[in-house]
């Protein structure tokens, strides 16, 4: 089992789009890249803490390539967003990626290339180590599934699902 962090807007759309995916066993929606140790949601939410929404994806390369799980990340948001994603803003948004080892800085790195030439450049992923990982509040756990007539899932989140759907359809489960 490998387990990968990223930030790439809010944690909501990354925990709904992983959990429909071949080989994924694991998905925590938490706070990392910041300052301040344990911090709530309304913290993070102004953006003072440092930390990004992220989510830790834990997966079976046997099943789903890392390469694949990187893909559907660059896939699930616009990378050339500085510190944003739609009217998601702040820091706290930020499209991030945080490596555990050099192994893992090197899978990012060339999936950040890939994901330039997709994206046709303009890419601004960082691509940093893993500090410590705040999991989130429960209720932010598995928060489409709870809440999937919430508008915001209904706007942002279900779009991202189905388009990860459509692109990656041999990994995705069995509705």
């Amino acid at each position: 089992m490998e387990t990968f962090v990223v930030a790439g807007g809010c944690f909501w759309c990354l925990d709904a789009v992983y959990r429909t995916l071949k080989g994924v066993s694991s998905v925590v929606s938490g706070y990392t890249g910041g300052s301040v140790p344990n911090p709530s949601y309304e913290a993070v939410c102004t953006g003072a803490t440092g930390h990004a929404e992220a989510v830790a994806v834990t997966f079976d390369p046997a099943v789903i390539p890392a390469q694949v799980i990187l893909d559907v990340f660059f896939t699930l948001h616009d990378p050339r967003q500085l510190n944003r994603q739609g009217n998601d803003v702040g820091t706290q948004y930020r499209s991030a990626m945080f490596y555990q080892n050099d192994a893992q800085r090197e899978l990012f790195e060339e999936a950040r290339e890939r994901a330039s030439e997709i994206w046709g450049g303009g890419v601004v992923t960082e691509i940093v180590p893993l500090g410590e990982y705040f999991v989130a509040e429960e209720y932010h756990q598995d928060f489409f599934a709870k809440n999937p007539g919430q508008g915001y899932c209904m706007a942002v989140a279900l779009p991202k699902v189905n388009k990860v759907r459509k692109s990656f359809s041999e990994y995705v489960l069995a509705s």
